[in-house]
């Protein structure tokens, strides 16, 4: 992400999910303030408690102690954020007496997204805290996951955080192509690679061309098609959840390089002007 700062002026920069239960709030701090400054006040922090456990006993770490080590933490990073010097006690990390933390970021309050996947104490966690909230659609029905951001937004309100001031990300999969059977042509093998050596691991099933062609219709969990496919894919979202950014991750396993270019350029200059137009267009309807 450095090295992409003083490549580019505009994108945010951010983490897929940074795995704040097993890593140190203050490192963690200090990291994403250095990028912050690189980048003049484009870093963002995607804390989540991680889906993959593999970090927790290379680093000393309980999985007993899974959400504890998390809310722990992630108590700490947000004191950070919010003040230059902190105390601070708990039970998974030295205690901080009135240290001082650098360096600090450029922007005056680094933020700070709750990365979740199907969890509802997750949803409550960000709503409670009034932390903006990333939901993670990898797989199943899309619309299972509405009540988990509703879930988010009624913790909002009853702690006294304001919803419509609370932006929600959908983070999915996806690859976009002159086609639909270009895009599962293309972008079906390297998924399965990559899904079936992890699922290798974890008892999963190995992932089959019909899964992965259901998934990408307009209930699944993967955003692939032409231009018009990926779009209609994000605003019938949109519909669903209300929420303010996609972020699409492209190339889960290897791909040509000059494909992957071809896909973010697809991206940037067909979809995202097709969405951006129809949510205005909702916008000003209501």
């Amino acid at each position: 992400m450095a090295s992409a700062a003083a490549r580019t002026n505009r994108i945010r920069l951010t983490s897929a999910v940074t795995v704040l239960s097993s890593d140190d709030p203050v490192r963690v701090f200090q990291q994403f303030s250095t990028l912050d400054l690189l980048s003049n006040g484009r870093a963002e922090i995607m804390a989540g408690r991680g889906s993959f456990i593999e970090s927790f006993p290379l680093f000393g770490f309980a999985l007993e102690d899974y959400d504890d080590l998390f809310a722990e933490k992630l108590d700490l990073l947000l004191r950070l954020r919010d003040g230059e010097r902190v105390t601070w006690s708990g039970r998974h990390r030295p205690a901080l007496a009135n240290l001082a933390v650098y360096p600090r970021p450029f922007q005056a309050r680094l933020p700070v997204w709750l990365a979740i996947g199907g969890t509802p104490a997750s949803a409550i966690r960000g709503g409670t805290l009034g932390l903006p909230l990333a939901v993670a659609i990898i797989g199943g029905v899309v619309k299972n996951l509405v009540p988990l951001v509703e879930l988010y937004r009624d913790a909002a309100r009853r702690s006294g955080h304001d919803p419509a001031h609370l932006p929600v990300a959908i983070n999915a999969h996806g690859y976009v192509a002159d086609s639909m059977d270009e895009a599962i042509a293309d972008s079906f093998l390297p998924h399965k690679a990559t899904m079936d050596r992890i699922g290798r691991e974890r008892n999963w099933p190995p992932l089959t061309r019909g899964r992965y062609e259901a998934g990408a219709t307009l209930q699944g969990a993967l955003v692939a098609g032409s231009p018009d496919d990926v779009a209609a894919k994000i605003l019938y979202q949109h519909e669903l959840f209300g929420h303010q950014r996609f972020l699409m991750q492209i190339s889960v396993g290897t791909m040509p390089h000059d494909k992957v270019l071809r896909s973010i350029e697809l991206l940037g200059t067909k979809v995202a002007p097709i969405v951006r137009e129809e949510v205005a267009r909702r916008e000003a309807s209501k």
